[in-house]
């Protein structure tokens, strides 16, 4: 048995090899797929075009503006022409957002009223639009809070020379320290980078199985190997175990240029990710195998393949928060091995998490992996038969 199996891989791998159209399948995607996640997919907000509408023109509309040159985000274009010129600027994408000062903005910090500061912000992508908002609003805020302790120290040093004596003032403070946790840079890539690893494996795995066992349909040498000594399981395992072993490959492939690359952390262990990696591949080698079943071609197979990948790419929560879907979707994705997997390749790179935390989408991805393969090869072993 395990010589005929063993043949059976030496097989597939030569086949494989030889096939440009596999070839592409085998290299291109993780390349790719890492190149466009690590460079291209970026949610951080570091340059931010801001026009600048002064029309109180005065020594503080001066000092706020040099805070927000001082922050190192934001790139000023100055606006004449009132309203319209705002509008303008908006309309035709030349900033992401407006600062607009009105006339007396001075006169009623010097009084002490309150000013007003217009935040202008372009919501086309609503995930930019919230990040500059919060950058301009927190210097704003900044800006703020410095003129207030002017003011107070100037209040102070009145009622010390009309009293003659240091004036003490005692007022309650609240200071706000945050400390980010795993991530603490807030680097989208960090976030990106390993749930390509999720997508690497399983859309190479789950597409070469369906496409290799397809091919010989195609070919017309499935009849060959149905009147050879070879078992179903034996050809079942022989035609899978290869791609198994690919999607190991490209594990490792996209984990070394995650870290080597794109200095993506990696605080759990790697024993950890590769168990978890192998629990997964009975899932993905079980719907391809299912889907090699039910395709006559392999163009039928390809798109069986996208058919079941992009929704379970999108119900994994990858790019989308599950918290944020509808309730009924989040019961869905209970249903989704890519979601637990991710769950784990995050987990280990990001927080260092181990089989104590990760036990649970452990189990899911052992239970999910056994039923598919299972009925899966009950029913490739009945269609040999």
């Amino acid at each position: 048995m395990n010589h005929r199996i063993r043949h059976i891989i030496r097989k597939e791998f030569i086949q494989a090899f030889r096939e440009p159209r596999m070839r592409v399948l085998l290299f291109l995607p993780p390349l790719v797929q890492l190149m466009i996640f690590g460079y291209a997919v970026n949610l951080d907000v570091e340059h931010v075009r801001l026009g600048w509408a002064d029309e109180d023109r005065t020594p503080e509309t001066l000092e706020l503006r040099h805070a927000f040159e001082g922050s190192g985000r934001f790139s000023i274009l100055p606006l004449a022409g009132g309203e319209a010129a705002v509008e303008d600027a908006l309309d035709r994408g030349r900033v992401q957002a407006v600062i607009r000062l009105a006339p007396g903005f001075a006169r009623d910090i010097r009084r002490g009223q309150t000013a007003a500061v217009q935040i202008l912000v372009d919501g086309t992508n609503s995930n930019t639009a919230s990040i500059v908002a919060n950058y301009a609003a927190e210097i704003v805020s900044r800006y703020a809070a410095e003129r207030m302790a002017e003011r107070i120290e100037a209040r102070l040093l009145e009622a010390t020379m009309a009293a003659g004596a240091p004036v003490g003032l005692r007022a309650p403070a609240l200071a706000a320290r945050s400390r980010v946790w795993f991530n603490p840079d807030l680097r989208s890539r960090n976030y990106f980078v390993p749930g390509v690893v999720v997508n690497i494996i399983a859309l190479v795995t789950l597409m070469l199985t369906a496409l290799a066992i397809v091919r010989e349909k195609e070919l017309g040498t499935m009849e060959q190997l149905m009147v050879t000594p070879i078992r179903p399981l034996e050809l079942m395992l022989g035609k899978t175990l290869p791609f198994a072993l690919v999607g190991l490959f490209d594990l490792a492939l996209v984990s070394g240029a995650a870290l080597l690359i794109f200095q993506v952390p990696f605080r759990g262990r790697g024993l950890m990710l590769l168990a978890a990696a192998v629990l997964f591949l009975l899932s993905t080698l079980g719907v391809g195998l299912f889907l090699s079943t039910v395709s006559q071609t392999q163009q039928q197979a390809m798109m069986g393949s996208f058919f079941f990948f992009a929704p379970a790419l999108m119900l994994s929560g990858f790019a989308f928060p599950i918290r944020n879907m509808p309730e009924a979707v989040q019961w869905l994705t209970l249903l989704n091995p890519v979601r637990y997997f991710l769950e784990i390749v995050r987990g280990v790179f990001l927080k260092g998490s181990g089989f104590a935390e990760l036990w649970p989408q452990m189990l899911a991805l052992a239970v999910f992996g056994a039923a598919i393969l299972g009925s899966s090869a009950l029913r490739f072993h009945k269609r040999l038969d």
